[in-house]
């Protein structure tokens, strides 16, 4: 198991059994020693049951990072009630470490398998991860984002892509 992966369960684990947030401890290995936005992903049963994120980094490095955003998705994804201490056996849960976004011109510059997008419009902004089930063309991508940032079909938006390290 990779230790990011290693980190996002046991500041789950920490969280809801106990209710208090993990302490990474020095020193902090040099692989979480560094800055960027992550995702926490958690599954049970094959089935999205928190996913939660940042564009960007956040907190002064990705170890913090990981701890709070999977805290955050085990517990204040508003789509899922909070995981229960009965539920951790059952749940796989995958970190995402984004590159940084990079402004595009055309959903021709897309690939869903290797890059995420972002659609923003005005203060409205949706995010998509890549490779993920089902998606299989940037159209699905944007309508996805559109949707989740709360943007109209016929409102102009602007695009960005990013890629992503996944580890499970």
């Amino acid at each position: 198991m990779h230790p990011y992966v290693r980190l996002a369960i046991d500041a789950i684990r920490e969280h809801v059994v106990s209710g208090s947030i993990k302490e990474m401890g020095d020193p902090i290995p040099d692989d979480f020693n560094k800055t960027a936005g992550a995702f926490v992903s958690i599954k049970k049963d094959g089935r999205l049951r928190g996913c939660i994120g940042t564009i960007a980094p956040t907190e002064k490095n990705l170890a913090a990072e990981i701890i709070r955003n999977a805290i955050a998705s085990s517990s204040h994804d508003r789509r899922f009630s909070p995981v229960e201490e009965e539920e951790l056996e059952s749940l796989a849960v995958s970190v995402d470490v984004l590159s940084e976004a990079e402004d595009i011109d055309s959903p021709d510059e897309l690939d869903p398998k290797i890059y995420g997008v972002i659609v923003s419009s005005g203060q409205n902004r949706g995010l998509l991860l890549p490779d993920l089930d089902g998606i299989d063309t940037p159209e699905q991508q944007i309508d996805i984002c559109r949707k989740k940032g709360g943007i109209e079909p016929e409102e102009d938006i602007t695009l960005q892509r990013f890629k992503v390290e996944r580890f499970r």
